[in-house]
């Protein structure tokens, strides 16, 4: 069968390859929601001002994030035949001298951070840029960078979002059109089977169990979803990968409808993630305008199209079946499994729902194949994980390293230890329902079951560090007041069992609170843990149970022994 891709995508990635390698130079400047947020949209009107005024030749394009946020608003500068070099924490007054030192061959070099002298798209189009420049640092000898692994974050902060044709330049639909074109369905599945690749939403069941159990149920309608509600205070990692690479989602929900045997997907996404949702449509619109969605794709007998549903924000509905309710207009509350999804989901069909980050992971697995990924990571979790770095740390960002890697490494040889000089005390993991760790397991690897067995989880990737002036019963108190917040009311141990730990937990910080009282927080913990109904109520006393076990004195020292 043909294997080359159609005239019209070819020019259009011949196209994309201009842009991104222009023979004029090319500025970017980051504008996902953290460099817009620290003044990057200021930069992009400002340069763009002056450009239109001087009319010098060179192009200057929007991209995402590259996952540095503590150097945000970050501007990358490309001469012809030069390294990519990025400029960090750059302000709206060092426009004028970018430019003119752009228009002089050159780049401002007290605000250059690196320079990237080629890069791997890792699908099979790496772009080499150039040398020069060697007086700036390599992109791999800035400690936050050299030590990650850029698998789902490949593009983010290199290429524009918003342009399907740098997308198709770096080798993006290329592993969906010769998976249309030369794959059966069932070869699809058994590599990613076979790749090992875990949910990332935080359970991490095999994501190719999960295709097999959906693609073999007998049905007239199946459906695939993206979960998109990402709603862990801290956690940001879902939001960036839409922001930065929305075709690369659209990609992998392609192949994953292909393998399963459905025409139709959904995005579920919270309204609070505005420039998420813009930039899918956006990419959804490319997407059907090259024939790349919508009926039969790449010229095959194969139709597939995606919609976009919007949800309030409520935590409960990244719960898979609240999540379902709130797509079909009913209040965003679980219900007991089984049956699940798989059986009986959206609208009543077989249903597939996978995370953000788990269906990026699809594309460059079919496109470099299942025994290259699973040479990433740790045995029974191969690949990388994205995580979002924040709280007391001095490198705050995201952060993607394999699965396999220690806090220790990510806490300290990425993020460069406690802000400010402090001293690191604790880390939690997971979002609000993970566990609090302390310093001394810091040797523990990151990856589904080492976290467990410490009383933590993976969840969908926040890590949250906390330093020496950190109170841990308020932490606890912290987390356990927002889980009573969100808790959807349906079943009485979530509802009314964090409404009395949060009373406890007031009441021992208060000075108030009696050794009776930690007794009674332990079990009535494990009590919510073992009889709530759904993921939330089942994993929102973690960070109770761990403060307890870790951190005990803290309590001791509150209430009258």
């Amino acid at each position: 069968m043909k294997t080359e891709l159609p005239v019209g995508i070819i020019n259009r990635e011949n196209s994309g390859l201009k842009k991104l390698k222009p023979d004029i130079p090319r500025i970017t400047v980051g504008l996902a929601t953290c460099g817009a947020a620290v003044g990057g949209t200021a930069i992009y009107e400002r340069l763009r001002e002056s450009i239109q005024k001087r009319n010098p030749d060179l192009s200057l394009v929007p991209t995402g994030c590259i996952g540095y946020c503590r150097e945000e608003p970050i501007v990358t500068v490309a001469h012809p035949g030069k390294p990519l070099v990025l400029l960090n924490r750059v302000s709206v007054k060092d426009c004028d001298d970018i430019l003119n030192a752009v228009l002089s061959g050159t780049v401002p070099h007290d605000k250059a951070l690196c320079r990237i002298e080629e890069w791997d798209h890792l699908m099979g189009h790496n772009i080499t840029y150039g040398r020069g420049f060697d007086e700036i640092p390599l992109y791999d000898e800035i400690p936050f960078f050299g030590q990650q692994k850029k698998v789902i974050l490949r593009d983010a902060g290199i290429i524009n979002p918003e342009d399907i044709d740098e997308f198709l330049a770096v080798g993006g639909y290329s592993a969906a059109y010769n998976a249309l074109r030369n794959m059966e369905p069932d070869t699809v599945l058994e590599e990613v089977e076979k790749s090992g690749l875990r949910g990332r939403g935080g359970a991490g069941f095999p994501a190719g169990l999960k295709w097999r159990i959906t693609k073999e149920k007998k049905s007239d309608k199946k459906y695939i979803i993206c979960n998109a509600d990402e709603g862990d205070p801290g956690a940001y990692m879902n939001r960036n990968e839409m922001e930065s690479d929305p075709h690369m989602l659209i990609e992998g929900m392609i192949l994953g409808a292909y393998a399963i045997g459905t025409d139709e997907g959904l995005i579920y996404i919270r309204a609070e993630y505005p420039l998420a949702i813009r930039r899918l449509k956006h990419a959804i619109a490319e997407a059907r305008e090259l024939g790349i969605l919508g009926e039969n794709i790449f010229g095959t007998d194969f139709s597939f199209d995606i919609q976009i549903a919007t949800g309030a924000g409520a935590f409960v509905c990244g719960e898979s079946t609240a999540l379902v309710a709130s797509i079909e207009g009913r209040t965003g509350r679980p219900h007991p499994r089984p049956p699940r999804l798989t059986d009986s989901g959206l609208w009543g069909k077989p249903t597939d729902l996978n995370n953000v980050e788990t269906w990026c992971n699809v594309p460059v697995i079919i496109k470099n194949g299942s025994e290259w990924y699973r040479n990433i990571g740790a045995e029974k979790n191969s690949g990388t994980k994205v995580f979002s770095l924040v709280g007391d740390v001095e490198k705050v960002g995201l952060v993607e390293v394999p699965l396999g890697t220690t806090l220790k490494r990510i806490v300290f040889d990425i993020g460069n230890g406690g802000a400010d000089g402090k001293a690191v005390k604790a880390v939690q993991t997971g979002g609000p329902s993970g566990g609090c760790i302390p310093l001394r397991l810091f040797d523990t690897t990151v990856d589904f079951e080492s976290l467990n067995a410490i009383g933590s989880i993976m969840g969908s990737g926040g890590i949250v560090v906390m330093d020496e002036d950190t109170n841990m019963v308020d932490i606890a108190r912290y987390f356990i007041s927002f889980a009573t917040g969100e808790s959807c009311g349906k079943c009485i141990p979530c509802r009314e069992g964090l409404k009395h730990t949060l009373i406890l937990l007031n009441r021992i910080l208060a000075g108030k609170g009696t050794a009776e009282d930690l007794d009674t927080l332990k079990s009535l913990s494990e009590t919510i843990a073992a009889t709530s109904l759904c993921g939330l109520g089942q994993t929102a006393p973690n960070p109770v149970l761990t403060t307890l076990e870790y951190f005990r004195g803290e309590y001791d020292s509150l209430v009258k022994l």
